[in-house]
């Protein structure tokens, strides 16, 4: 691990405090902050754009629908059940198929109805969400995930990380479940990250728990294989949030469906900085060369500014 504060400053590893008052409060006004905070309205942001999301199923809000959570449940297929301002991946309940009466979870488990509706209640509570608000209930199609990937990741979807700054992407990574995590794609709960090259999607190093990894802990695979297709057109979606939301400092989560191509899975305005561990670099050398940045260019134009300027390999 990156310990030595002399070693931090020298490969340039943004810290909590800089990233919060250099970048976050300088370009995230805090108005705009709930287009992204709430995942309900980051979809009705971008409905009708060329960014697509996973669909939704229905929305719970008052503790009234709950007792009629089985009639809001698709028959067949998977789903998930989110709260709409929830954060670290907390509250994120994946069912993998509706096995009537009971609901099948990754790991082959079994949920019965009782259980998802306590759950949701939970969610609405504001168990899970920002300060503990009270919350809603988004239930989403399960992602098909494209099998590129399946010996990847365990359990679970992986998903791909992307910081844009000023509409530029600056970082990546792809964030793959585990045994520990549960199947979710969440690095503090056990997630492997591989950070990716902004060039090509090419894997440069990988992590779990902060500590390098050559291999996942579950499917045995050599994570230095893996690389992300179709890379310039993911990056121009992530590019894209830039114009949408106006966070001038900004994670997208993206997915990669099987039928329906890169979905927009979510958008942060504090993405997290274990990033700069998984790429083996640091985030503020590319920082102040996009802050140095007088011409106006395009979301794809930027993207090819960065694979330029940003290559590892």
């Amino acid at each position: 691990m990156l310990v030595n504060p002399f070693k931090l400053a020298s490969l340039g590893i943004l810290g909590m405090n800089e990233r919060n008052i250099k970048y976050i409060a300088r370009y995230n006004e805090r108005k705009l902050y709930p287009l992204v905070d709430n995942k309900l309205a980051t979809k009705r942001l971008l409905e009708n754009s060329d960014i697509h999301v996973p669909e939704l199923i229905a929305t719970i809000e008052h503790q009234s629908q709950i007792n009629n959570l089985m009639t809001l449940l698709p028959s067949t297929g998977g789903f998930v059940i989110k709260p709409a301002q929830g954060s670290g991946g907390k509250g994120i309940l994946v069912i993998q198929n509706n096995a009537n009466p009971n609901f099948a979870k990754p790991n082959g488990s079994e949920l019965n109805i009782e259980h998802l509706q306590h759950h949701c209640s939970n969610i609405l509570a504001g168990l899970y969400s920002l300060g503990g608000k009270v919350d809603k209930a988004i239930i989403e199609r399960l992602i098909n995930f494209d099998q590129l990937f399946s010996d990847y990741s365990y359990e679970g979807v992986p998903d791909i990380r992307i910081i844009i700054f000023k509409g530029y992407p600056v970082m990546a990574m792809m964030r793959l479940s585990t045994e520990a995590s549960d199947g979710k794609a969440n690095l503090h709960q056990g997630a492997v990250g591989v950070g990716l090259d902004i060039a090509n999607g090419q894997a440069l190093h990988a992590v779990q728990f902060g500590k390098p990894v050559e291999y996942h802990p579950d499917t045995q695979q050599k994570l230095s294989e893996l690389k992300v297709p179709n890379w310039t057109d993911m990056l121009e979606l992530a590019a894209k949030c830039y114009e949408k939301t106006q966070l001038g400092y900004l994670g997208a989560d993206i997915v990669l469906d099987v039928e329906k191509g890169p979905l927009l899975l979510e958008l942060n305005a504090r993405p997290g900085l274990s990033i700069q561990i998984a790429n083996g670099c640091g985030l503020k050398p590319r920082l102040k060369m996009i802050e140095k940045q007088q011409q106006t260019r395009t979301a794809i134009e930027r993207v090819l500014f960065s694979q330029q300027a940003f290559s590892l390999l």
